[in-house]
């Protein structure tokens, strides 16, 4: 029966994450998928940091086009981060005629069309459910069970750092800068937090929730967005003082007229709302469908074993058609 071969582009922390997802489950992915799964080749430009796997020296490099040009690779996985040149590798896997799995969601959102139509041509597809919520399974409800409805509203709390921020404002009633501190110092925020309490990172997974949500593509640089460097303890405190709490909320609605109103920014949102119970790190997406009602999908957000289960998930579901 037919292997299944990966090539791996970026072995850094979630791509370490996905490596070990697959050694420690090995034996039930390969029973679900009903053949071997291996990882048979790597770039990365750093081989020797140091890990908490072992990979043999072997599977290592040095172009992506000696995973490309290779015949036996299946499935493409990219892990690299950024826009580029994430994307054009992204987009030559695809018409090599490789399938592709992605958890980068600022790569997707800013190349959206181009993607898909890169793996329309090259007659292979391209998966990113990592890229929006880690290991929430939200992309595949979207796109799978819940097809058949006509979604009208999406309010996600999809990035951990500022979730992290406004909860431990809330909670124990530090300013934004301390509390910013802290979390950089748990590894919950980067030395250059900006792409995530500027809200880009949360406009990037808004921009591929509504291109699958309303078939409505729009840019992520497009996107109307605010952060939460303005935040103030006292501003917290007023919307406690109103059972509301402050919320960075990615939100796009789709009216009855077709039109759609979206953006990222500050919310405040009751504390009786689903939402309203999202502490710490986590991520949630709250959706409506005509048909299905309200549905939230809850869990973290980041990590490298979070989001390295979803990568392979996909994995295991193009595998699935291989055979």
């Amino acid at each position: 029966m037919k292997e299944i071969k990966i090539g791996l582009l970026g072995l850094g922390n979630i791509g370490t994450g996905t490596y070990k997802v697959l050694e420690m489950n090995r034996d039930q992915i390969e029973a679900s998928v009903g053949t071997k799964v291996n990882i048979v080749k790597i770039l990365e430009k750093y081989i020797d940091r140091e890990r908490d796997i072992d990979v043999p020296r072997e599977k290592f490099v040095a172009k992506a086009e000696d995973i490309f040009d290779d015949p036996e690779i299946d499935i493409v996985i990219e892990l690299l981060g950024g826009v580029e040149p994430a994307a054009s590798l992204i987009e030559q896997a695809l018409r090599s005629g490789k399938h592709v799995v992605t958890a980068n969601k600022a790569a997707v959102a800013a190349n959206y069309h181009r993607l898909m139509d890169a793996a329309k041509e090259g007659g292979v597809q391209l998966r990113f459910e990592a890229s929006v919520g880690g290991g929430i399974p939200v992309l595949t409800a979207l796109t799978g069970c819940l097809q058949a409805n006509k979604f009208t509203r999406v309010l996600g709390i999809v990035n951990g750092t500022t979730n992290y921020i406004l909860d431990k404002m809330t909670t124990e009633g530090l300013s934004y800068d301390e509390v910013l501190k802290d979390a950089q110092e748990k590894g919950f925020a980067e030395a250059d937090p900006t792409a995530d309490v500027e809200g880009i990172d949360a406009a990037n997974k808004l921009s591929i929730l509504m291109a699958l949500m309303f078939d409505h593509y729009v840019h992520p640089d497009d996107i109307p967005r605010k952060g939460i460097t303005e935040i103030t303890p006292e501003d917290i405190e007023e919307a406690r003082g109103n059972k509301t709490l402050i919320k960075l909320i990615a939100y796009a609605e789709k009216f009855e007229d077709g039109s759609i109103k979206y953006e990222v920014r500050p919310m405040y949102i009751k504390e009786t709302h689903p939402l309203g119970g999202v502490h710490k790190e986590y991520n949630a997406v709250f959706v409506e469908g005509n048909a299905v009602g309200n549905l939230m999908f809850y869990g973290p957000g980041a990590g490298p074993l979070p989001t390295g289960s979803a990568v392979m998930g996909d994995v295991m579901e193009l595998a699935k058609t291989m055979l």
